[in-house]
């Protein structure tokens, strides 16, 4: 069955620099950069990556932070906990768009 999403790219990542190696090569020191440990922990900043990859629904990026929290240490509890947090503002932010729909129908006298 062919699949749209392919498990094996994400390990192939590194080979997304043949088309342009000089921007590959900042974009994957920036990326290191910015999961390095600083004023958030690797764990921490690896549950954040998890909820974000939920949110944008990057399927490579579930698979590589769902190994990355567990390596740092997350259990499941704190890794459902992060999906539920990233799930509430998602949804939060669909519903206080309501408030324009809201204003449109006053504006509209319906």
């Amino acid at each position: 069955m062919e699949h749209y999403y392919h498990p094996e790219h994400l390990a192939q990542f590194s080979q997304i620099g043949q088309g342009s190696p000089e921007l590959a090569e900042k974009f994957f020191a920036y990326y290191g950069a910015v999961f390095a440990e600083g004023a958030l922990s690797v764990r921490e900043k690896a549950l954040i990556a998890l909820a974000v990859a939920h949110t944008v629904q990057c399927p490579y990026c579930i698979d590589a932070y769902s190994k990355e929290c567990l390596q740092q240490g997350a259990d499941l509890e704190q890794m459902t906990e992060a999906l539920h947090v990233a799930t509430a503002i998602r949804g939060g932010a669909s519903l206080v768009h309501g408030m324009q729909m809201l204003d449109q129908v006053k504006q509209l006298g319906m």
